[in-house]
């Protein structure tokens, strides 16, 4: 039996397959369409179904697929059925091409409208006002830390965290021209300095300039448009402003990873696999923070962050950022967080919200 003869079976099988499962995703969708109908102009995504459905999947498959890559596959089956009902409108810190933006992407899936802002404080404004549905902001890097400005921002805003997204990040240095001759300057965002500073050490003469811009997107933008610049950001920047990746994965830690929250106007509820995210202020007398974080302790609630910043109020006044495992609603962490907010000057609920599945 030829090659061929061999093979035909198989795709034979694999057009029925695909028909079959045509038919079934138009299905899903026309179902999709009917809750749209009954929610009307209610809230069409629930972070918490979402959530339960891909951790159903991936409890679910048997391969020979990862449970990564079935988990993508359907992130991207519930973005289109939901765009069917109605797409969402997500803010990020542009330009095309940041980081931020693959997190959306990462999310949300590909049907999703993205609108790239000049700033996170633009980003937050624009979800404040209802002009977007959410916006998804960084908050911490694993090699750099918390991303001051998005938790200043949780202080204040109105908007509660209803979800997160965990994106590894890769930096490439990233150019027109196919080598680093001439190269006078180096673009990038802060941060992506601070993670790529061993790299540049070692490979990129003393006299390059670097220069921190507000995104490593714009970063690109500005290499693509000066022979004499580069930039440290992503493949999707890369493509995006057409540039020549002149070195790859330059981060100096090798598990390089940022997270970020989904942030809107509505709550979630409880999936049995949450995080809850507070923001504390403590009195100011002896023993005061050992306070706030006893009720953890005496409830057994397992605090996975605590992370102290000026509060701007006042000369050595501080809040206290504090992530802890459970939601706000399960009855232990309900307990503690009476007893917590009775001890503290101020706290504030930021959110409950499904821990990252991809």
């Amino acid at each position: 039996m030829t090659e061929q003869a061999q093979i035909q079976p198989h795709r034979d099988a694999i057009d029925n397959i695909d028909a079959a499962i045509l038919q079934l995703l138009n299905q899903r969708a026309e179902h999709a369409h009917a809750i749209g109908e009954i929610k009307g102009t209610g809230t069409v995504y629930r972070p918490e179904r979402e959530a339960a459905v891909l951790r159903r999947i991936q409890n679910l498959n048997q391969g020979p697929l990862p449970n990564e890559a079935v988990a993508r596959l359907f992130r991207e089956v519930m973005s289109e059925c939901l765009a069917v009902e109605r797409p969402l409108t997500i803010a990020y810190l542009g330009p095309e091409g940041t980081f931020t933006q693959q997190a959306v992407k990462k999310h949300f899936g590909h049907a999703a409208h993205t609108l790239p802002c000049a700033s996170i404080d633009e980003c937050f404004r624009l979800t404040e006002a209802r002009q977007t549905d959410y916006v998804v902001a960084p908050v911490e890097n694993s090699t750099e830390g918390s991303v001051g400005r998005s938790l200043d921002l949780l202080v204040s805003t109105s908007l509660k965290a209803c979800g997160e997204v965990v994106l590894r990040i890769h930096h490439h240095l990233l150019r027109r021209l196919p080598n680093t001759e001439g190269l006078h300057k180096v673009y990038a965002h802060a941060q992506a300095l601070a993670q790529c500073h061993e790299w540049l050490n070692k490979n990129l003469p003393e006299n390059v300039a670097r220069i921190s811009v507000s995104s490593n997107a714009e970063a690109a933008r500005l290499a693509a448009e000066d022979d004499k610049a580069a930039a440290i950001a992503s493949q999707a920047a890369a493509e995006r402003y057409q540039l020549i990746k002149i070195a790859a994965n330059i981060e100096d830690e090798p598990n390089n990873t940022t997270r970020f929250l989904i942030l809107g106007h509505q709550t979630t509820s409880p999936t049995a696999c949450d995080k809850t995210s507070l923001i504390i202020s403590a009195p100011n007398k002896a023993g005061a923070i050992h306070g706030l974080l006893q009720p953890f302790s005496a409830y057994g609630v397992s605090m996975t962050k605590l992370e102290s910043r000026p509060s701007r109020a006042g000369l050595w006044d501080y809040v206290f950022f504090i992530d802890i495992e459970g939601h706000h609603q399960d009855p232990t962490i309900q307990a503690a967080l009476a007893e917590l907010t009775n001890r503290a000057a101020f706290m504030k609920l930021v959110g409950s919200y499904p821990t990252a599945v991809l």
